[in-house]
């Protein structure tokens, strides 16, 4: 019994045992498994953790998520950038819309901003829209034929040396107009309404060649005008009369003016009626309309815009070189030609992108009906030859001597001046008319008078420019008196 008993003994010691080992084991590949387990865990997410939208995210919850350099720009997360470049997109789209609802392109800013892709959910861009759009309903079409148009001719910076009793004097005196008399002018124009309009503005050339009127659309109390400027050469007989020397694109891709200092230093700046006007809108955008500026008319026999071009320079042809010429040539005997022509063409660009036109003046400064047919068709070629290569195309013909090819009734085809210039594409034709304004539309062309803003006009017939500023105002006091009669 006692031996039976023993075996019974050991036999519950080795069961248990035996279970103690299971559960062992069993534990042991528990631990095992959870091991495993914890180990795929991490490996998973530590994966996660490397991917894109993981980093993004991460860097979104983090106080320092400024710090990282993830989608989106330096200095934000993707999201972030995301949401600040459309703020700068929106921010954008409003300030450019601002200017052009300021020059009274309502349409245009209205379009701009409807094109904004956040524009169906964002207010700010509706309310600016709806905003821009009750202006347009405000404004109301302005007659063109109460249009006036004015001119100068280049302006005199230094009128110690225009008004320096030499022969010349009196010419400058006259034609001329000094830079602080220019900008009161402006100045007074700007306080009474007026907006600079181009020629364009008032009529459109139809494929056909048929001229038709367009509209002005402004606000109540604003004014449309044009603005234009002669003989802008800064011709060889005004140096060191008191005048700039050129245009230039300066280094921040401004047109500015070049003048020559008394001590032989050239100095850049607003010496001219184009710097000026720039500046003037920048500081006055409403004093624009479409951002259009003036329009200058050119000859072409000492070049345009203060750069030697003409042919003549090229070829240094005897017997049609002057002495003003030669004695250039002389002064200046590395001159390049081509250099000249880019550097002018340059300008011109840079003026056109500007809001500014260009507008023939005849290349040799004549009256076509004391000249006759030949020579004017003759002139005509030379300055399409010559002067349009740089300037681009235009459809413009100011006059010099403020003459006309017709007298104030309109043109027909028996002219034959204007058959052959309405054939080499001028449309818009411009004299001096010292009415308040005179616009003329025929089937295949616009007329239009212009008037003179210069010494003789102001000093003679001060009343006749009471509409556009007071000349007590503007008169510059070291301007000679009387001015010469013309």
């Amino acid at each position: 019994m006692e031996e039976k008993g023993r075996k019974i003994q050991q036999n519950k010691i080795r069961r248990r045992r035996n279970e103690l080992i299971m559960k062992c084991i069993i534990a042991l590949l528990l631990l095992l498994i959870i091991v495993l387990a914890v180990v795929l865990v991490r490996e998973i997410l530590d994966s996660r953790s490397n991917s894109p939208r993981k980093q993004v995210l991460t860097d979104q919850n983090s106080p320092n998520s400024g710090a990282g350099t993830v989608s989106g720009g330096e200095g934000s997360s993707g999201a972030e950038g995301a949401e600040a470049s459309g703020t700068a997109d929106a921010d954008s789209l409003l300030s450019q819309a601002g200017l052009m609802a300021a020059q009274y392109d309502y349409d245009g800013a209205i379009s701009l901003l409807k094109s904004a892709p956040g524009y169906d959910t964002d207010t700010e861009l509706q309310n600016a829209a709806a905003g821009y759009e009750q202006d347009k309903n405000n404004c109301s079409s302005y007659p063109l034929d109460q249009v006036t148009h004015v001119f100068f001719h280049t302006l005199i910076r230094d009128d110690s040396k225009a008004f320096d009793g030499d022969s010349k004097e009196g010419g400058y005196n006259q034609v001329m107009t000094t830079i602080s008399e220019f900008n009161s002018m402006i100045q007074q124009m700007y306080d009474r309404g007026y907006v600079m309009v181009s020629l364009h503005d008032m009529c459109q050339v139809n494929e056909d060649g048929t001229v038709s009127r367009k509209e002005i659309y402004l606000p109540a109390g604003k004014k449309p005008f044009v603005l234009s400027q002669d003989d802008v050469s800064y011709y060889h007989y005004m140096d060191g009369d008191g005048f700039a020397r050129k245009l230039i694109v300066d280094e921040n891709g401004e047109v500015k003016n070049t003048y020559l200092e008394d001590d032989g230093t050239v100095s850049v700046g607003d010496y001219d009626m184009v710097p000026l006007i720039d500046t003037f809108v920048k500081e006055h955008p409403d004093f624009s309309y479409h951002g259009h500026k003036g329009i200058l008319a050119l000859t072409g026999y000492e070049g345009v815009l203060g750069y030697r071009t003409d042919e003549v320079y090229r070829t240094r042809e005897t017997g049609r070189v002057t002495d003003f010429q030669q004695k250039f040539f002389d002064e200046h005997p590395d001159f390049d030609w081509q250099a000249e022509v880019d550097a002018a063409t340059e300008v011109a660009n840079a003026m056109k992108a500007n809001g500014w036109e260009f507008a023939s003046h005849t290349w040799g400064h004549i009256n076509p009906l004391a000249y006759g047919y030949d020579a004017t068709v003759q002139d005509t070629q030379r300055w399409l030859n010559n002067v349009a290569p740089i300037l681009g195309d235009t459809d413009v013909l100011i006059f010099a001597f403020g003459a006309d090819i017709a007298d104030w009734q309109p043109y027909t085809s028996d002219n034959q001046f204007f058959t052959y210039l309405k054939s080499q594409g001028f449309n818009i034709y411009c004299n001096v008319d010292s009415s308040q304004y005179w616009v003329q539309f025929g089937n295949t062309f616009m007329r239009q008078g212009r008037r003179n803003l210069d010494g003789y006009r102001m000093y003679y017939n001060p009343d006749m420019l009471s509409d556009l500023f007071d000349v007590s105002q503007a008169w510059d006091s070291n301007r000679p008196t009387p001015v010469p009669e013309i």
